[in-house]
């Protein structure tokens, strides 16, 4: 019975593990926005080559835009989870569906 129940608690886990990668992986883009924008700001302070200041420039847009792009991805990762583990109630007394359920309760308010 229990090898019935692995494909389950894998998916859970599979997911649960997608889910975290998007979260940290939107953080860095939000804290490379953080950080490219003070670049940006030093460099315009310091008078440096224009031309160096738009490519830095450019690399501040692009992390911008990845924002969107990763919520969007972490919603649709949340989601999928959320699904999952609705259809896998019985699956409860495995430590992975207690990590991601946990992992649904903290990410909720912010999707």
């Amino acid at each position: 019975m229990a090898q019935q129940q692995d494909p389950r608690v894998r998916n859970i886990k599979i997911k649960t593990g997608v889910l975290k990668r998007l979260i940290k992986e939107k953080a860095m883009y939000e804290k490379e926005v953080i950080e490219q924008t003070a670049k940006v700001e030093k460099m315009k302070t310091n008078n440096e080559d224009q031309y160096d200041i738009r490519k830095q420039q450019e690399v501040l847009e692009e992390s911008k835009m990845m924002i969107p792009d990763s919520t969007k991805r972490i919603r649709t990762a949340y989601a999928d989870l959320k699904n999952c583990l609705e259809s896998s109630k019985e699956e409860q007394e495995h430590e992975e569906y207690t990590v991601a359920a946990a992992l649904i309760e903290v990410v909720s308010p912010n999707v």
